[in-house]
């Protein structure tokens, strides 16, 4: 079943970052935000939650932990005061070089060669593009055949 290794891929990776990070207290969404403040410092939060899929629900309290814990900051765009700007503290910054290892550990992790990392992060890519066609183009509203079953179980099979 190509979504259940899908998802064990996806919890042995999460367990592979969660004790790399834990030295610093950090959680895997947590170092993702980083990773895209250290690619480019000074983000809108709606471009944050955009760029990891995350609604604000999810992105604020990550990110009020993540400023209480002083690796960034947020104040209010002097443009337009319903923005919220993200910015790394030092102590963010700092982090770019304390955590340069991980990729390298995960990469080694996974047993893959560089070109085969390549195609399977098309792959991914490809399998989320039309996961979001699925999900936002195609709302089913008709009732499947023999009742109210979950259709996706069937296909699972």
């Amino acid at each position: 079943m190509v979504c259940f290794s899908l998802y064990a891929a996806t919890r042995a990776t999460t367990q592979a970052y969660r004790s790399l990070l834990e030295p610093w207290s950090l959680t895997y969404p947590q170092y993702l935000v980083l990773i895209l403040l250290w690619d480019s410092d000074n983000r809108a939060v709606r471009d944050l939650g955009e760029r990891l899929e995350l609604d604000s629900g999810t992105l604020s309290p990550l990110l009020r932990r993540m400023e209480q814990a002083g690796f960034l900051k947020r104040a209010r765009s002097a443009q337009d005061e319903r923005v919220v700007i993200v910015s790394l503290t030092e102590r963010g910054r700092a982090l770019e070089n304390d955590l340069a290892h991980v990729p390298s550990c995960i990469a080694e992790g996974s047993g893959l060669t560089l070109g085969q990392a390549r195609e399977l992060t098309d792959a991914l890519h490809r399998l989320t593009a039309c996961m979001h066609a699925t999900t936002t183009g195609a709302t089913r509203t008709a009732e499947p055949p023999g009742g109210r079953h979950h259709a996706a179980a069937d296909h699972e099979r």
